[in-house]
């Protein structure tokens, strides 16, 4: 059985990670032919999500709350989730969700669970997201473009439960708002209070946990 990192349910403050700086990290190897030409091979599936919240610190206050959370989590052992502004809904930026927004995958009449994720392009190579900490309160469910009530989900592992299985054929879809699961890649808060009014941390390195 393989090993469960540590996480707490938690999200990093708000206000603090809607400074930050970051997004998504690939991971390409590219090969330099005799010919000039070259060959690219993905070394990495999916993406990594990795940010920076030393941007978002402005104030004691700030300070302060960073320095607990961080004690709390002891540095890189715990994980937490992350309010990624710039993505954290089923839906385009600045739109609500709706229980149409991603297709989670299509009835077999046996299947009663799915898994939430988010769908990246359209034409030339679409890529499914792993949805893993869907945000309470905010998943609505459909099937055949029908919203249902009739479903459990689970907040820890992204993980939707139909009371009945959808017939064959059917489209399961859904909307709704995640966290991304991070850690912090450092073990080390360097604290500058140059500007003691104020107070800086140059830099907070976060990274996306991956199972």
């Amino acid at each position: 059985m393989p090993l469960i990192p540590a996480f707490h349910e938690i999200r990093f403050p708000t206000s603090i990670a809607f400074g930050s700086s970051g997004g998504p990290e690939r991971r390409t190897e590219v090969v330099a032919l005799g010919s000039g030409g070259e060959r690219r091979n993905a070394r990495w599936a999916e993406s990594r999500r990795r940010y920076d919240a030393g941007y978002g610190v402005r104030s004691l206050a700030d300070l302060h709350a960073v320095i607990a959370f961080f004690e709390e989590r002891r540095g890189k052992l715990f994980g937490f989730r992350w309010r990624d502004r710039a993505d954290d809904g089923s839906a385009p930026l600045g739109t609500v969700p709706t229980a149409t927004d991603q297709k989670l995958g299509i009835g077999d009449g046996m299947t009663t669970v799915f898994a939430l994720k988010k769908i990246y392009g359209q034409l030339h190579a679409p890529y499914a997201r792993p949805i893993a900490k869907p945000v309470e309160g905010s998943v609505s469910v459909a099937i055949d473009g029908t919203a249902t009530e009739d479903f459990a989900v689970d907040l820890a592992s992204g993980l939707v439960t139909l009371a009945t299985a959808p017939t064959e054929g059917a489209i399961v879809t859904a909307g709704f708002r995640f966290d991304v699961p991070v850690r912090f890649d450092t073990d080390q808060l360097v604290i500058n209070l140059a500007a003691f009014e104020a107070g800086e941390i140059p830099s907070i390195p976060i990274v996306e946990i991956k199972p």
